[in-house]
């Protein structure tokens, strides 16, 4: 593998569970993967007024140990497999220990920057992605994420409200999250929804920490963390189109739960990504997981729908 990224965790890109935002591996991921373009010869594709430029079509990220603040982190990467328009490309951050912090797989599009649409590689610039190729350790690959099950081929509204999704965000993307091409920055997929957990989880939690208080007890200073996650980018928005988020829950485990988020489109009623996440339940003081009581899962399930698949 090669090394495309070397810096550290700033505090700014931390949120309130005092480590790494998800959208910020995601944009560390990117640029990376414009060092990669670079060493494989694609100078242009992450530049203004190219012809050509790569996009993430299906991605999946495990998040391993936290990143902290002023922590330093380096990224190495190698591709995995290349077809004629397409790359399948592996990304690790680690820390300075060398104990990995997170990993990505994502298969990246070659597309026309005025159409959207894929077009095949030169001879050149594919022997280039060739000469890359390397192996990913498997012992830190997928884990709780199939991801060989191929992504369903639609995502509607409709079928959003037939499964009575709940809806925790709603906006309208800006022109500062867009790339140099105009369309929505990668990292701002993830990042929305992000934003939006605590709608989802705010009445639970609320009632677990009510039902703590009238049993005497007192509840860990509790927040959330990511485990892996699996991204379907649909299609891409420019600054001015509208986002609504729709979530439904899927499996409940002791110690982990998943969710599925659509981020649709409101004035077409498509989505813009699919998405699947793994996350835990986090003592914020000392950093370990929390398991769920049975009466917790019972509750979590009774309070959210599940039926959505990415």
């Amino acid at each position: 593998m090669i090394e495309v990224y070397r810096g550290s965790a700033n505090a700014w890109e931390c949120d309130e569970m005092g480590h790494m935002n998800v959208r910020f591996y995601v944009a560390k991921m990117m640029e990376g993967l414009a060092e990669l373009a670079h060493q494989a010869g694609l100078r242009h594709v992450f530049r203004p007024r190219a012809n050509s430029t790569l996009v993430p079509r299906d991605q999946h990220i495990r998040f391993l140990r936290e990143a902290l603040a002023g922590k330093p982190i380096v990224m190495r990467a190698c591709v995995l497999e290349v077809t004629d328009t397409s790359a399948l490309i592996y990304q690790q951050i680690d820390h300075a220990s060398g104990d990995p912090c997170a990993t990505f797989r994502t298969w990246v599009d070659h597309v026309d920057v005025d159409m959207g649409v894929p077009f095949p590689w030169t001879p050149r610039a594919r022997a280039a992605l060739e000469a890359l190729k390397g192996e990913a350790p498997a012992a830190i690959g997928p884990r709780s994420i199939d991801m060989s099950a191929p992504p369903r081929p639609k995502a509607t509204i409709a079928q959003a409200d037939a499964a009575s999704a709940l809806t925790i965000g709603r906006g309208v993307f800006q022109l500062a999250e867009c790339d140099l091409h105009g369309r929505l920055m990668p990292e701002l997929f993830i990042g929305r929804v992000s934003d939006s957990i605590s709608n989802l989880l705010w009445d639970w939690r609320a009632a677990l920490a009510k039902a703590a208080t009238d049993r005497g007890e007192e509840l860990p200073r509790t927040g959330g963390a990511v485990l892996e996650y699996r991204i379907v980018y649909r299609r891409w928005p420019r600054a001015g189109d509208r986002f609504v988020i729709r979530s439904t829950l899927g499996e409940v485990k002791e110690k982990m739960n998943t969710y599925i988020h659509w981020v649709l489109d409101p004035d077409t009623g498509e989505a813009w990504c699919t998405s699947q996440a793994v996350a835990v339940a986090l003592n914020l003081d000392t950093r370990k997981i929390i398991p769920a009581p049975p009466e917790q899962m019972k509750a979590l399930k009774k309070h959210m729908p599940s039926g959505l698949t990415v």
